[in-house]
């Protein structure tokens, strides 16, 4: 008997390897090619110079996270002076504004992007004539080696409502944060249902504290972990010390279960002049590692 199960041990297959990622959301504020004055940016928002690109390829080479969910780049080309091509893959959403979610995914990974959830553009066309469209939603699906599947969705929400509660008297910021609150909840509820592991991940302009009205919005969706609960963000912090997270990474599915504790890291910048809020960004990579199984 002991001889015989030595053997079926013996014969079994191996079990499948986990996959390690760094996953991160990274707010790079009007990363643009576009000069300063140009009609489609505002008139505060100065051009970058050759060192600030550097700088900046220097703090991702430093973040070397394997998916990033960007905020507010303007077209591949930017992405590329700031992510190495051989290195990553960019994939934006598919419309014409200049501050654009989406992704810069290792090479190793496998990439399938799915449509935008453009629904979250509430004020669609808008960005020619008032300069106030919003943004859709880059969704992917990303592949390990192993064959894990995880199911991605990088957002830049609606700003002016941080902490506002909903509902009726709530100001306009406030009513359009909650439209786009149910409409991500329904595409959390679809990957429920799927049964998908999935992230939302991105600036949400909004803090989630406790009993926080967006967040319950999509935890009657789907129940997701948050990473940032609880925590003060260092960005940018000053002798007062942090200030609470807007950026965050949402986990639903067996997600939950794959984030590695205690693994949550925000890459502060060395520089500490405040112009370099401009020059790099007002916003820091936020990061977790995960094991996919």
């Amino acid at each position: 008997m002991r001889i015989l199960l030595t053997l079926l041990l013996f014969l079994a297959p191996p079990a499948a390897a986990q996959t390690e990622i760094k996953l991160a959301t990274w707010n790079i504020a009007w990363l643009t090619l576009k000069p300063a004055g140009h009609p489609d940016l505002p008139r505060d928002i100065r051009a970058r110079e050759p060192g600030d690109w550097t700088l900046l390829r220097g703090y991702a080479q430093r973040l070397a996270a394997d998916v990033i969910a960007l905020q507010e780049i303007d077209g591949e080309q930017a992405a590329a002076r700031v992510f190495d091509p051989a290195t990553y893959a960019i994939h934006l959403t598919d419309e014409d504004d200049v501050q654009r979610p989406g992704f810069a995914v290792r090479r190793t990974l496998r990439m399938i992007p799915q449509r935008d959830l453009a629904a979250l553009d509430l004020r669609a066309g808008a960005r020619r004539s008032l300069r106030r469209s919003l943004r859709r939603g880059a969704d992917i699906i990303v592949e390990a080696p192993n064959g894990a599947r995880l199911r991605l969705l990088s957002v830049h929400l609606d700003a002016g409502c941080r902490e506002d509660p909903f509902g009726a008297g709530a100001s306009r910021d406030c009513q359009g944060l909650q439209r786009q609150a149910e409409i991500i909840a329904q595409w959390a509820e679809a990957r429920r249902r799927e049964g998908m592991a999935f992230a939302i991940l991105g600036d949400f302009n909004r803090r989630m504290g406790a009993g926080d009205d967006f967040l319950r919005i999509i935890e009657e969706a789907a129940p997701v972990a948050r990473p940032t609960e609880g925590l003060s963000s260092p960005c940018w912090a000053d002798s007062r010390g942090g200030r609470p997270f807007i950026s965050h990474l949402l986990l639903g599915g067996p997600a939950r279960e794959w984030a590695v504790p205690r693994s949550l890291s925000v890459l502060t910048y060395a520089e500490r002049d405040r112009s370099y809020r401009d020059r790099l960004s007002d916003h820091c990579p936020v990061s977790i590692r995960m094991r996919l199984p």
